[in-house]
């Protein structure tokens, strides 16, 4: 008896345990024997099993794209490459977050996407976890609210990013960056637009930008309980906007921000949003 006859013999809650839950490798024979079969539920089977591949195979072509930036420079001999990202421009409150990984050479995360994408926010932890142990190296930057006031937001972010690259405690070859470049960076870079969408190193650093920022406004609600911030993260929803009228203004509030100003009693700000960079202080 072949072995794919054996294996009809097998309870289908068995098979179904081994092929989708556990995900085994199908032996040779099987799907066209499970198709074939009189049984209307070993035909479902092969049916979710065939979805699964096709799954299967669809996000590792989507994974292959993402690392077409990456392949390039890896094949010109540049082997840390760096993804470079932010979280925390919109936000009333808080600081601005920035990430810097650099990915082994080839590597695949399945799931791994823009940290937007991912509305999960325990998913987005779970593949922080991997991407810190699986990384060759990462670190994150921040530049504090004193700071985006000072600077503004973009100058601001480009600040944490470039903390982000300086703490990864080794220079990259290469840096990936979301859209922007980084003043006075280590290595030479490259910006991308909708880099975080197009880069799985940018990606990476996305989701650790993200899930560092998520847990730092999740600390700052239980020092300053009543705005919600664990919830909004400081976004001006309208729940953050009436406690900021109701409450008042914080000292983890952006000043320079349009309604924390608007709630201080302070005309708003006429200055260029983008003014020319400040000299950059060391991190």
């Amino acid at each position: 008896m072949s072995s794919v006859e054996q294996l009809l013999r097998a309870p289908l809650s068995e098979l179904t345990d081994r092929y989708l839950v556990r995900a085994q490798a199908v032996p040779t024979g099987l799907l066209a024997a499970l198709e074939a079969d009189c049984r209307q539920g070993a035909r479902l089977l092969a049916r979710r099993i065939r979805s699964r591949q096709e799954k299967n195979r669809a996000e590792g072509q989507r994974l292959r794209h993402l690392l077409r930036y990456e392949t390039e420079l890896w094949e010109q001999g540049l082997e840390r490459v760096a993804g470079v990202d932010e979280a925390g421009m919109a936000p009333l409150a808080g600081p601005v977050v920035a990430a810097a990984a650099i990915l082994p050479r080839s590597y695949r995360l399945k799931g791994l996407d823009d940290s937007k994408k991912i509305l999960d926010a325990e998913r987005r932890e779970e593949l922080a976890v991997l991407i810190k142990q699986d990384a060759v190296a990462w670190a994150v930057g921040i530049a504090e609210v004193e700071e985006i006031d000072r600077l503004n937001i973009y100058h601001a972010g480009l600040l944490a990013m470039r903390r982000a690259v300086l703490a990864l405690g080794l220079t990259p070859d290469y840096a990936l960056v979301d859209a922007r470049k980084i003043p006075e960076c280590p290595c030479p870079q490259r910006g991308i637009v909708h880099g975080d969408e197009l880069s799985m190193s940018i990606a990476a650093a996305s989701i650790l930008a993200k899930t560092t920022r998520d847990r730092m406004m999740a600390e700052l609600d239980a020092r300053y309980p009543g705005y919600g911030l664990a919830a909004h993260k400081g976004y001006p929803t309208p729940q953050h906007v009436q406690a900021l009228r109701e409450k008042g203004v914080l000292p983890i509030h952006r000043r320079s921000f349009g309604p924390v100003r608007e709630a201080l009693g302070v005309p708003p700000a006429q200055a260029e949003l983008f003014p020319p960079a400040p000299p950059v202080n060391p991190p």
